[in-house]
């Protein structure tokens, strides 16, 4: 793309060298007449390479954030494969593909309105910066769904993860009869009261009853059972669990609640999703502030630089959802 617009710096340079200021050409400052051409550049062609290098150091940081934490979903999906498996059934994958169409229109919509700016297409360039912009809402819009379900089921980061499923289980009729279960236990027990009732049993009986009680010999103690039998000896003792994996009990549902400390996948993924919301609602800023100036008739063949650098952008936090999404919602 810094090809394409190299050309669009000649004409304003021709003009600035006509008039006698060098090759940069301005004022008595050494500024070009470009209002555009900040006081810290000789010529518009060494503002527009300087501002693409600095967009690109900065996507390379982008990519180096976004890299660290892949690198990380890698590792735990290595050594904890079952955690995501039982996550990203909960993940609707419709959504998911929706919103990945969604961000790819948009990122089409993106290099339209470049390329009208380079044309001088004030129109086009109004339109394809509008449609990138509703494509933002879109993908935001159907994020706030997903995350407002997620929520809602109780599927948190953390300690804040708490299924409602297991709020569902404690409700259900076997565990209410085992609460009603316990009383009955108790009902071989020497009933205080029912004896109490008993006002026509005599004191001789009472005194015969105390003392076959105290005859009776204690039954002998049973000595405990040992895990094994004779092979205890031979089994080995239980692996022990990787540090920072926090001992959780497993719920008794289905869907993957069965599968303990899922809570960590859904920490990964609210992580990676909720960074990448973070980039995709910075894009749309500068999209709106690019379509503003765009309004504004800002932008032409002359000068398109910062609508070209907000492309680039856009296009980044779109491939960052084009690796998110068969990660997340893809691979089981």
């Amino acid at each position: 793309m810094a090809d394409a617009v190299s050309p669009q710096t000649a004409p304003a340079d021709a003009a600035h060298g006509s008039q006698g200021h060098g090759a940069g050409g301005g004022d008595a400052h050494g500024h070009g007449h470009n209002p555009f051409l900040a006081h810290h550049f000789e010529t518009m062609s060494q503002q527009f390479d300087s501002g693409k290098l600095g967009m690109w150091l900065f996507l390379g940081t982008e990519i180096l954030l976004f890299g660290g934490l892949f690198c990380a979903y890698a590792i735990w999906r290595g050594n904890h494969p079952e955690i995501f498996h039982a996550g990203h059934q909960h993940l609707n994958k419709t959504l998911g593909a929706i919103n990945t169409v969604v961000l790819l229109l948009s990122s089409f919509t993106m290099a339209w309105a470049v390329r009208c700016a380079q044309t001088s297409n004030r129109n086009g360039l109004i339109l394809g910066l509008t449609l990138t912009l509703l494509g933002g809402f879109g993908f935001m819009g159907i994020k706030y769904f997903e995350y407002s379900e997620k929520i809602a089921h109780g599927y948190r980061p953390g300690k804040y993860y708490a299924p409602k499923h297991d709020a569902a289980h404690a409700a259900t009729p076997a565990a209410a009869a085992g609460h009603a279960a316990a009383p009955a236990a108790d009902a071989h027990a020497p009933a205080p009261a029912a004896a109490a009732s008993d006002g026509h049993a005599s004191g001789a009986q009472t005194a015969a009853a105390g003392s076959e009680h105290a005859a009776t010999p204690p039954p002998a103690a049973t000595p405990p059972a040992v895990a094994g039998g004779a092979d205890a000896p031979k089994i080995l003792p239980a692996a022990v669990a990787p540090g920072g994996l926090a001992a959780q009990p497993a719920g008794a549902g289905h869907g993957g609640e069965d599968t303990p400390n899922v809570h960590l996948y859904f920490s990964i993924y609210f992580c990676l999703t909720g960074l990448h919301g973070i980039h995709v609602l910075a894009g749309m800023t500068v999209i709106a502030w690019l379509l503003m100036r765009s309004v504004r008739g800002d932008f032409s063949s002359a000068y398109f630089d910062p609508v070209d650098l907000g492309g680039l952008y856009w296009h980044l936090v779109d491939l960052i959802w084009i690796y998110l999404f068969p990660l997340l919602y893809l691979i089981d």
